[in-house]
């Protein structure tokens, strides 16, 4: 116990004073949102990944996708990597720096609102942004309450309060920078962390091959392969078609979060962007990989210690897989999960505070605000969204995988395709983007209801058909104003000088 102790007071006391370290950071709207766009690629990268992997993972996903999907379920992580990572650094990121800083936007919701000309859009999804992040803070909040619970046998009360206070006082104090160089320490953290776990668990199940047998020898309990032996170590698993949901929605979903795409608006230079696309593909593979690996071997647990009431608790299997692990270790996952729930915390607070602030007060609510004024809103709204999380997490009403997939489906179906398709294509309509917003938070919403689909299906449903939706409608509804289509892409057409080593030379025809 002194030991655990030990290593959360040296973690908070660190995170404090790189919040104190950052308040010069902080003086100006620009510095406290965007870290004055002069972010490094480490910082960047590191940034990306540690907002993108949390409790949530760790504990929820990897947990309940282990046990449903066995070392199947590794595929998740890879697609994250590839598709959550690599493709999204290269697709979004040159592409949504260069556009938001010719549009001077700070927030996904004030993109929207300069590229498609349209205060209605941005006020929209400014309240789409604010009210569908407040289930996967609280999905957050519990999946880290309950490690806690299991190596302090501290109440879920307790854990909830000081993780919120911690968070709010390092990113009122410093903004996006601190957040940015606390995200770089705890990536650190993690990668160290998770190999150290995966070691220790198959060490506790008699090396990787032994655990490998057992794990064979389960029959599949999924209606689908029922009887399959080994389903568990196959290829794609016992399901692959849910495993594909998975894959989509926790991916894909990426490239339409608000507190995911502003990363790129704070990249600092070329470079940045290219070596922030390989740091934070391979961030993906260890942390992502490593995380749905370590669950892939969740049915090695007891039955009857993840058993309630005669149901799996999927949430409850991670931590039982950890609990048999020595203090030394436990402490190291403590502090890991603690690193990957306060990075991703601290990006989603800030990113609720300045979309409240920037997108509906400033301009509508009060015309006139000032620097300050806007800072101090900005920091008051970081204590509402914590205070309305907290709340919610107290009594949260499903599974931490449930409640995510709630969060991504609304957020990403909503805004993914207007983003890509407004960075690349002129022909998108405004009618277009009003289509996109209602189809994606209408499918989440009503699957809410009607649960004709698991959270996760409709999320990846909500995602894919929102590519098609977008356009569909644009195609047949009225066009932009040719000025206003021409001024979002003029900064593409601007002309750079770069040296050969970095853009061959054109061929020149003799005549």
């Amino acid at each position: 116990m002194v030991t655990k102790i030990i290593l959360l007071v040296l973690f908070f006391g660190v995170m404090v004073a790189v919040g104190l370290y950052s308040r010069k950071a902080a003086k100006d709207v620009n510095g406290f949102v965007l870290g004055g766009r002069a972010v490094g690629p480490w910082l960047t990268a590191f940034a990306y990944g540690t907002s993108y992997f949390s409790a949530v993972v760790f504990v929820g996903y990897a947990g309940q996708f282990g046990y449903k999907f066995g070392l199947a379920s590794t595929w998740i992580g890879l697609g994250n990597a590839i598709i959550g990572s690599l493709l999204a650094w290269v697709v979004l990121g040159r592409r949504t720096r260069v556009m938001s800083k010719h549009l001077d936007t700070a927030t996904m919701p004030d993109f929207f609102g300069r590229r498609y000309h349209s205060k209605a859009i941005r006020i929209v999804a400014a309240l789409i942004a604010f009210v569908f992040l407040i289930p996967y803070t609280a999905s957050v909040y519990n999946g880290l309450s309950r490690l806690f619970g299991m190596a302090f046998n501290i109440p879920y009360t307790v854990c909830v309060l000081v993780m919120a206070i911690l968070t709010g006082v390092y990113v009122i104090l410093g903004g996006y920078m601190a957040t940015a160089i606390n995200d770089f320490i705890q990536g650190i953290i993690m990668i160290v962390g998770i190999i150290a776990v995966i070691a220790a668990v198959l060490n506790s199940n008699g090396g990787f091959m032994e655990a490998y047998k057992t794990l064979s020898a389960m029959e599949s309990d999924v209606p689908v392969t029922q009887g399959l032996q080994g389903a568990f170590v196959s290829f794609l698993g016992p399901d692959p078609a849910s495993l594909l949901g998975v894959v989509i929605l926790t991916s894909l979903g990426t490239w339409g979060l608000p507190q995911m795409v502003q990363k790129f608006y704070a990249i600092k230079d070329e470079k940045a962007i290219k070596t922030g696309t390989i740091i934070s593909t391979f961030f993906a593979i260890v942390i992502a990989g490593g995380c749905y690996f370590l669950g892939g071997f969740a049915r090695l647990n007891d039955v009857a210690d993840i058993t309630v009431d005669g149901k799996i608790v999927f949430d409850a299997i991670i931590p039982n897989m950890l609990s048999k692990l020595p203090d030394i270790l436990i402490g190291v996952v403590v502090v890991l999960v603690l690193s990957a729930s306060m990075s991703t915390l601290s990006s989603l607070v800030l990113t609720s505070s300045s979309t409240v602030t920037l997108d509906l007060i400033k301009g509508n609510l009060v015309k006139n605000m000032s620097e300050k004024l806007q800072l101090l809103i900005m920091r008051i709204f970081i204590v509402v969204f914590i205070v309305v999380s907290v709340v919610m997490a107290m009594k949260p009403p499903t599974f931490i995988a449930q409640l995510m997939g709630i969060s991504w489906g609304a957020l990403a179906g909503a805004f993914l395709a207007p983003l890509l398709y407004g960075l690349y294509w002129k022909g998108v309509t405004r009618l277009g983007v009003w289509a996109g917003f209602i189809y994606g938070v209408g499918i989440t919403v009503a699957n809410m209801f009607t649960k004709w689909f698991s959270p996760i299906n409709a999320g990846a449903f909500a995602m894919l058909g929102g590519l098609v939706v977008v356009p569909l409608v644009s195609f047949i509804t009225p066009k932009l104003d040719k000025g206003e289509i021409d001024f979002s892409f003029k900064c593409y057409e601007k002309q750079k000088v770069v040296e050969e080593k970095i853009a061959l030379p054109d061929d020149v025809v003799q005549k």
